[in-house]
């Protein structure tokens, strides 16, 4: 398919046509002459809407032309296919991640990774900064990632006391692992002009020593987001090499079988230009995964500017909807709690406030914007869904618009029964339990409270249409894991202790929520997400069945094979 090129920096003109309708344009016939591949030999999954098993598969082109025994696809395929043995394996639609962060692992997916699967102490992680301010220019900021003080024993967060050792004349940016909190040294405070004098910024805070100067951790996107803009290295690596950046993004993705990215804060870093730079990735010929773009609400008028609307690009490259972030994180005691954190007098932060989010809610849903909601806090849950109620009292039809709670961390059985009268698709970050669920489950929330931490099993007997993700950067790409998380819940530091074991669900059931279910939430069922005649042909070939495997192999099933758009893109 050809792009749409029309560059969307016109002030007033309505660029972003609207395609927000799902089927927008049926299933298309392959073109004239296209080849046929016959996958045959395996196991088929098709994930339709009775979970069918099959014996083969046909693409011809970039489309699915036939699912089912390997005498019907032959014959359904026809004379001069080229036929891959599938040799017992198993063939699954295309992975969908359904929320990640592009511009973040395109920015700094090459930077140091100091978090506690690699550096599991404090002091390891120090010396892990250390060499790389040996490695950093002297006009160069030092900057690494994934720092996450709740999973060291014990946990300690970074100040300006341990960085300025590293360096005092070169600002320090390290990026906490949840995306929501940053910690730098004295020089990179001094850049950014924050001071004891400064005041927080609203909906974020910043860490301050008892006698109120500011102690060099930001809490909150709109506290670090400008210190970062600061270190041109940084925007330079965004704005002259975001494609090549993104297109190893996109390896990385094939590599794991999925080829759908949803990028969970288009434009956070430069708005309209993040979705040209989409468009010249998939221009080069070289981009390995689809993308589904949620446009970044700190972005508003930016993107008011260009009067976006849902719907714009084509099946490579689509905007698909409006992102919110209502709270931070909850293992960075930032996520808004009905009741206090364990230990602790705080709530969490309100990053928007419920009547603000109520007036931004409404603006949107009227535009016609499917709408992707942060709320890790079981108070920000609340707060998203009273907005949205208030959006359906005013006759906006939010059923149709598929709206979704990120994160939705902290669910109570009232919240479940609001989602499905609305029709909002929880969307869990499931490595919460594997990862951080000892934490929740003793620092964070306690015994009784952590049973409510991403409740698959609960929405799934209810009927909810939810999906589950990486948030990448945060923890790491991979679907597989992702599947496996759901189906044993087991805890990385405890690998006997199962948490809440009530809310494990099948594995045909985690598999849809990151295939079918993810295509659906974003209004691309008609094209992704399962695979059926006329649909697209996206797909990977694993090396065994999840379905036959012992749970916890799950996540270290090979990807034999990727293939996205009828073009194999990973394997041999």
């Amino acid at each position: 398919m050809t792009m749409n090129r029309r560059r969307f920096v016109q002030a007033g003109a309505s660029v972003l046509a609207g395609l927000s309708v799902p089927g927008w344009h049926g299933p298309l016939a392959a073109a004239a002459g296209a080849e046929t591949v016959v996958f045959r030999n395996g196991v088929v999954l098709p994930v339709d809407a009775g979970f069918s098993l099959h014996a083969a598969l046909a693409i011809r082109g970039n489309r699915v032309l036939a699912v089912g025994s390997d005498e019907a696809v032959a014959s359904a395929a026809g004379r001069g296919a080229r036929v891959i043995d599938l040799g017992g394996r198993t063939v699954l639609p295309g992975f969908i991640e359904p929320h990640m962060h592009f511009a973040l692992l395109a920015a700094f997916g090459h930077t140091e990774d100091v978090g506690p699967f690699k550096q599991p102490t404090f002091e390891a992680c120090l010396k892990a900064l250390r060499g790389v301010a040996a490695k950093t220019g002297a006009n160069e900021w030092i900057v690494a990632r994934q720092f996450d003080p709740v999973l060291l024993e014990p946990p300690r967060e970074l100040t300006t006391r341990e960085l300025d050792e590293i360096s005092k004349d070169r600002p320090i940016f390290v990026l906490n692992a949840s995306g929501h909190i940053a910690y730098v040294n004295s020089k990179a405070l001094a850049l950014a002009k924050i001071t004891k004098n400064t005041p927080d910024p609203k909906g974020a805070q910043y860490g301050r020593y008892q006698d109120g100067s500011p102690n060099g951790v930001l809490y909150g996107v709109i506290a670090h987001l400008p210190v970062m803009l600061l270190n041109q290295a940084i925007v330079k690596r965004m704005k002259t090499g975001f494609v090549d950046a993104g297109i190893e993004v996109g390896e990385q993705a094939a590599a794991h079988g999925i080829t759908t990215l949803c990028d969970m804060a288009a434009g956070a870093f430069g708005a309209e230009a993040d979705i040209e730079g989409f468009e010249k990735m998939f221009a080069a010929g070289r981009m390995k995964s689809r993308i589904r773009a949620y446009l970044f609400d700190g972005k508003a008028e930016e993107w008011d500017k260009v009067v976006a609307k849902p719907g714009y690009g084509d099946a490579l490259m689509r905007v698909s909807g409006w992102k919110m972030v209502v709270d931070g994180s909850n293992q960075g005691y930032t996520g808004r709690q009905r009741e206090p954190y364990v230990g602790r007098d705080s709530k969490g932060i309100f990053y928007v406030e419920p009547k603000v989010l109520n007036e931004h809610v409404l603006i949107r849903a009227k535009q016609g914007w499917p709408l992707a909601l942060h709320g890790n806090g079981d108070a920000a849950i609340d707060a998203i869904l009273d907005a949205l109620e208030n959006a359906q009292r005013q006759g906006i039809d939010i059923k149709s618009l598929r709206c979704r709670i990120e994160h939705c961390s902290i669910l109570h059985d009232d919240q479940i029964a609001r989602c499905k009268a609305l029709g909002i698709g929880p969307s869990f970050l499931i490595n919460h339990v594997h990862y951080w669920g000892h934490v929740m489950r003793d620092k964070v929330f306690g015994p009784k409270k952590v049973q409510l931490l991403d409740r698959c099993g609960s929405v799934e007997k209810a009927g909810l249409t939810w999906t589950m993700h990486s948030d990448a950067p945060v923890s790491p790409l991979s679907n597989l894991h992702l599947i496996r998380v759901a189906v044993v819940r087991d805890l990385w530091k405890e690998p006997d202790t199962i948490l809440a074991p009530q809310e494990r669900v099948g594995v045909e059931a985690a598999i849809r929520a990151v295939t079918r279910n993810a295509a659906w939430l974003y209004h691309s069922e008609s094209e992704i997400g399962s695979l059926e005649p006329g649909k697209l042909a996206d797909l990977v070939v694993l090396e065994n069945d999840p379905r036959k495997v012992e749970p916890r192999k799950i996540s270290e099933i090979k990807i034999s094979q990727t293939w996205m758009d009828g073009k194999q893109v990973y394997g041999s």
